[in-house]
């Protein structure tokens, strides 16, 4: 088996924005979808993890476009393992165009975008990081894809002032909730997006957004998101939850 997962989706119409194009938060959720097929095609995705009381948990992402795909266009999500520590591992991701040549064959059109992530793997019952190691003697290793190409920014901790002003506080109900019994890893980055009007996204696209998450939410948990323009299109937000902890950052790039 490829060490290198490629799966093909689509800019389904009602996944897109007013513009025809993918919502960034679809493209979030293609790219989990892709790592948990090709981690549950290689012996340690959620299906079988869950059983051991296990689970994968999202702690970073960061997403670069060039262009989205526009509705109806089919393109491939591609993913890898980059390297596997005990308690994380990076998987990125290269989101591929794909399209029929006269003869029939699929040749790779263009690229849309990159993505790279950070994962832990937790206890379910504790919700305590665990050793990626102990799956079945460290097999992740035999899967890493040290030399292929990621050319998009790590990205980096996200700094914020205390000027950060209170913007938008939502409430959460149970489509914001995951299989891991928290509120799900794109449900933030849409409510992040959603921190702008329309009208502003008629003039901007989104050419790289970064979340890095610390802490959980639950169902019922209130939001509030405090943002800061850090840049002239730059915008820093930090997520804090009822009790005042903080869930995550997100950094926002538009041109």
């Amino acid at each position: 088996m490829d060490k290198i997962g490629s799966y093909e989706f689509m800019a389904e119409p009602f996944h897109c924005d007013f513009s025809g194009r993918l919502f960034m938060g679809h493209l979030g959720n293609h790219m989990l979808n892709a790592a948990d097929f090709h981690s549950s095609a290689r012996g340690f995705g959620m299906k079988y993890l869950m059983s051991i009381h296990r689970s994968w948990v999202l702690s970073r992402l960061a997403i670069e476009m060039i262009e989205m795909p526009s509705q109806y266009t089919k393109f491939n999500v591609e993913t890898w393992v980059e390297s596997a520590m005990r308690y994380f591992t990076s998987r990125n991701f290269a989101v591929i165009g794909t399209e029929r040549s006269a003869s029939g064959q699929t040749s790779d059109a263009k690229v849309y975008g990159y993505g790279r992530s950070i994962w832990a793997m937790i206890d379910t019952e504790t919700r305590q990081p665990t050793d990626i190691y102990a799956i079945d003697n460290g097999a992740i290793d035999k899967w890493i894809v040290a030399d292929k190409t990621c050319p998009i920014d790590k990205g980096g901790r996200v700094k914020m002032s205390d000027e950060a002003q209170l913007v938008r506080t939502v409430d959460t109900y149970y489509n914001d909730v995951d299989i891991n019994g928290h509120i799900n890893s794109v449900k933030y980055i849409e409510h992040v997006l959603d921190l702008w009007p329309l009208d502003w996204y008629r003039e901007h696209h989104i050419r790289r957004f970064e979340i890095a998450y610390v802490a959980e939410a639950h169902d019922g948990d209130s939001l509030s998101f405090f943002r800061e323009q850090t840049a002239g299109e730059e915008y820093c937000i930090r997520i804090v939850r009822t009790d005042g902890t903080e869930c995550c950052r997100a950094k926002v790039f538009f041109t």
